[in-house]
């Protein structure tokens, strides 16, 4: 063989292989654009699915409230009935552990004089120990006493398994009128409502 002859052989072999390094390439490239699509499908899905179960649901049935008597972290029974001829709004959350609760809580409790205007008063519910919402309250500063329920009046309003825990309620407020009433309720997944917003709900649920 030639050295002319054995130099194509060796440039055959080169671009062969060259052309099959591309092709691999190629491939490499088609199954990386699929894996990323399919991520970004992946990922679009679950924002989608995220975004749709951190929306608001409200409802303005009227009907009964369920009575109840609880005790509260101030060692008091509190009963539906002590608020005769008072607006009240039931906020259930979490409770301790959950920052978002305690926050919300807070932030009513410096728009109290706002909420006093309207003859509203805030009962939070929750279904932690004493101790436990205790120790959450003396960290974020809120001294509204919370009620401690065993689940049974969360699941007598509807809210048990609203938010990340089935066993628990989620992020919800039922106005209760002055006549023992539901006029409204909501559930916030996003586990935040701004007071005024809150406000701004109460007054349209008591003025229809």
């Amino acid at each position: 063989m030639t050295n002319a002859t054995a130099s194509k052989a060796r440039n055959a072999k080169l671009q062969a292989v060259q052309e099959q390094q591309a092709k691999a390439a190629r491939k490499r490239k088609l199954r990386n654009l699929a894996v990323w699509g399919v991520g970004l499908l992946v990922t679009a899905s679950l924002l989608g699915y995220a975004m749709l179960n951190s929306r608001p649901s409200v409802g303005a049935a009227t009907k009964v409230a369920p009575p109840f008597s609880l005790t509260d972290t101030a060692g008091k029974t509190v009963t539906l009935a002590d608020y005769k001829g008072r607006n009240v709004i039931l906020y259930f959350s979490e409770g301790a552990g959950c920052q978002a609760c305690l926050l919300q809580m807070s932030k009513i409790e410096a728009d109290k004089a706002a909420f006093d205007k309207v003859n509203v008063t805030v009962l939070p519910v929750v279904m932690n120990s004493r101790d436990q919402i205790l120790a959450d309250m003396t960290a974020n500063k809120v001294t509204t006493p919370f009620l401690l329920d065993d689940g049974t009046v969360s699941q007598e309003y509807g809210t048990l398994g609203k938010g990340m825990h089935a066993g628990l309620p989620g992020h919800s407020f039922v106005l209760i009128d002055g006549n023992g009433m539901q006029r409204w309720s909501g559930e916030y997944p996003s586990m935040w409502l701004d007071p005024n917003a809150l406000l701004t709900q109460v007054g349209s649920a008591l003025a229809s």
